[in-house]
């Protein structure tokens, strides 16, 4: 979490990518990311308290190039658990989305359950990760919680700065978490104090006509900043819900480790009936890699042959491929004398010879008049220098 923060190849190639959405609903501006094909059912990502709809970016690149249309939001300025209901509809009816399918993360997650809870119909399956089904014990442990809506922006970034396990991490769960980190320092004042009052605001999430069949649970086995009791407390709720746990990935196994995360993924969106459409992938290379562009680029010049000095610029390989090269030796040779390895064989037809051997008289004669009318002025400038530094060397000595 120290340092200077490089956002990473992947990300860079992803907001190349992939257009960023922001529409006003009534007061609420939804900033989310829509990719993949639009006559699939999406999944909707929903982040934590500390999360934006950027964190999500592997998986919208790895499931959309696999047929599946993936939406990822940014948790709006509600301050409410019932706003938040409404509002989420409000957006889902002005993108024109009906049925869906909710992977939440943290708080994400424990509105993903509300949002079911009161809108069965529209959701038809869940995947909950690091997450928990009421909110009485973060009230708790927050005794300023009713002044959150005046705390000052530097403060309230602090609180949730400090929620992040700071230490000794490997490098992928560490890069997770500068990612998340540098996204955390994007969210205004308003952002931050809405998502804390959803998160202490008490509530619980009650009981769900959706079948445990139609649920996955995805929790990482090492450490997260949801105790392990509130995640126990969920595990006991559905308990005919799929398990998916991961041995490693701290709070961000969605960033840390986004190969098994985006498996278990694809295998919830095919067990619950949801088929991809991989013929109507578009834009991002079909690996599914999402590297940045410059290894795109490396590897459109392997695959073209390209010389590795051009700079990447076709144009000018092409204008270089045409021209002649330059001789390696810096020694001048006349029109007549230049050396035959720099020549190139070409087919003239009658009218092309008849014009070179026009032209060669004309450059010839041109070349002439250029050193006769330019060698007095040169022999000139060489007496003058003579005399300058002559003069010069007398009154020196």
């Amino acid at each position: 979490m120290k340092g200077v923060f490089s956002a990473p190849g992947d990300y860079i190639h992803f907001k190349s990518q992939v257009p960023l959405h922001k529409i006003p609903i009534g007061t609420k501006q939804w900033r989310y990311y829509d990719f993949g094909p639009k006559v699939v059912p999406p999944l909707i990502c929903l982040p934590g308290t500390a999360g934006t709809a950027d964190v999500y970016y592997k998986q919208i690149m790895s499931l959309s190039m696999k047929g599946y249309r993936v939406i990822s939001v940014d948790i709006p300025h509600v301050w409410n658990h019932q706003e938040w209901i409404q509002s989420f509809e409000k957006f889902l009816d002005a993108i024109d989305v009906h049925h869906i399918h909710l992977y939440g993360t943290s708080l994400g997650g424990f509105l993903a359950q509300l949002f079911a809870q009161h809108r069965p119909r529209r959701v038809k399956s869940l995947i909950l990760s690091n997450t928990f089904l009421e909110t009485h014990s973060f009230a708790s442990s927050m005794p300023w919680a009713p002044i959150v809506g005046w705390t000052p922006s530097f403060l309230l970034k602090r609180y949730v700065l400090t929620g992040i396990r700071d230490g000794p991490h490997e490098p992928f769960i560490a890069d997770s978490v500068d990612f998340v980190v540098s996204q955390v320092e994007t969210l205004s004042r308003e952002d931050l104090a809405s998502r804390l009052t959803l998160t202490v605001d008490s509530a619980s999430v009650g009981p769900l006509l959706l079948s445990d069949s139609f649920i996955t649970i995805m929790d990482t086995n090492d450490y997260s900043a949801i105790p392990q009791q509130l995640k126990d407390q969920l595990s006991e709720r559905y308990p005919g819900a799929r398990r998916a746990y991961l041995k490693t990935g701290g709070d961000f196994p969605f960033l840390s480790r986004p190969d098994e995360v985006n498996l278990h993924l694809q295998l919830h969106l095919r067990r619950v009936g949801v088929e991809a459409q991989p013929d109507l992938v578009r834009s991002i290379p079909k690996d599914g890699t999402g590297g940045s562009p410059s290894k795109e680029n490396d590897k459109e010049k392997d695959g073209d042959d390209q010389p590795k000095d051009n700079g990447g610029n076709r144009e000018s390989t092409s204008e270089e491929n045409q021209l002649p090269q330059a001789p390696e030796s810096s020694e001048f040779h006349g029109l007549d004398d230049q050396p035959f390895s720099n020549a190139k064989v070409c087919s003239l037809d009658h009218e092309d010879a008849i014009i070179l051997m026009l032209s060669k008289p004309l450059l010839q004669s041109t070349w002439e008049f250029f050193i006769f009318s330019l060698l007095p002025f040169y022999v000139e400038s060489l007496y003058v220098t003579s005399k300058y530094y002559g003069w010069k060397f007398r009154k020196l000595v």
